[in-house]
């Protein structure tokens, strides 16, 4: 059975979006899950917009922008996402990759040129993104990335297969740095949680709602997993080695003190587009 031809898809889809929690993005939204379903890029939908749409991908068509409609990411509803200009696939049991987090990765390739052979580990591997894009780059780095979730490593090699550099990551289940404890690192670099978790309501649906709780929230002030980490990584780091960190919107000072507590020093953070402190930056001189 054959159904309206394909011109009809897209604002039917936006329509219903429209009354969904992202009404400014209802367009966007249903051109990509229409695409996705086709399986075809926009210029072969507009070169071939007259044609008809078999009645099952009509189907399959509106459930997903029925789960969008309730807030699903469309990153979870593909399976797919794009990070530093790789290709990512994506699950329910890690976080979406976020553009702010190509600051973390841009200074930590900028700080590892003193080493020919850095030696770096990345702390909670999720997608992977911040491991794959930094083993992509730097071709003579030995890369680490460890994860709690046996879920989240399993994603995380997947994507380092699929873009090439899983036979130069080494992926370890682990509490933060508890399996590297007895090793000499040079770089440390960490997209931790840190949202307090007093703020669970004012986040969207997309997030609150479908993305993992434990790679988001972070204790009352979102600072619990910083408190852990800043010390565990002063402890590994060879002297001149240097700890990256995403942090959140008016964490800046509070990772300042802890950081400096720990030994850390110099100090830097690295600002976003918005001028927003993104990335702490801090070396173990001695």
């Amino acid at each position: 059975m054959r159904v309206a031809t394909l011109r009809y898809f897209v604002p039917g889809g936006s329509a219903r979006l429209r009354n969904g929690p992202h009404p400014d993005r209802a367009r966007l939204d249903a051109e990509t899950l229409f695409l996705y379903v086709l399986g075809k890029n926009k210029a072969w939908l507009i070169a071939h917009a007259d044609e008809e749409l078999p009645e099952d991908q009509a189907a399959r068509f509106f459930q997903l922008i029925e789960r969008r409609y309730r807030g699903e990411p469309i990153q979870y509803i593909t399976g797919q996402t794009e990070f530093y200009g790789l290709p990512f696939h994506v699950t329910p049991d890690v976080l979406i990759p976020r553009p702010e987090t190509e600051h973390l990765v841009e200074k930590a390739l900028q700080v590892a040129t003193g080493w020919a052979e850095p030696r770096i580990v990345d702390i909670g591997a999720g997608s992977g993104a911040i491991a794959v894009a930094l083993a992509h780059r730097m071709p003579n780095a030995q890369v680490t990335t460890v994860d709690i979730s046996p879920a989240a490593l399993a994603i995380a090699h997947e994507n380092a297969q699929s873009n090439g550099v899983a036979d130069r990551i080494r992926f370890l289940p682990s509490d933060l740095l508890s399996a590297v404890a007895q090793e000499q690192l040079d770089l440390v670099v960490s997209n931790p949680p840190y949202v307090p978790s007093v703020d669970r309501n004012a986040l969207s649906v997309e997030v609150r709602d479908h993305e993992p709780g434990l790679a988001l929230f972070a204790g009352e002030d979102g600072l619990d997993v910083y408190r852990r980490l800043i010390p565990q990584a002063f402890t590994v780091l060879a002297p001149g080695g240097y700890l990256l960190l995403e942090i959140g919107f008016g964490q800046s000072a509070s990772i300042g003190s802890l950081l400096r507590d720990a030994g850390f020093e110099p100090i830097e953070f690295v600002p976003d587009l918005q001028g927003i402190p993104r990335v702490a930056c801090a070396r173990r001189i001695a």
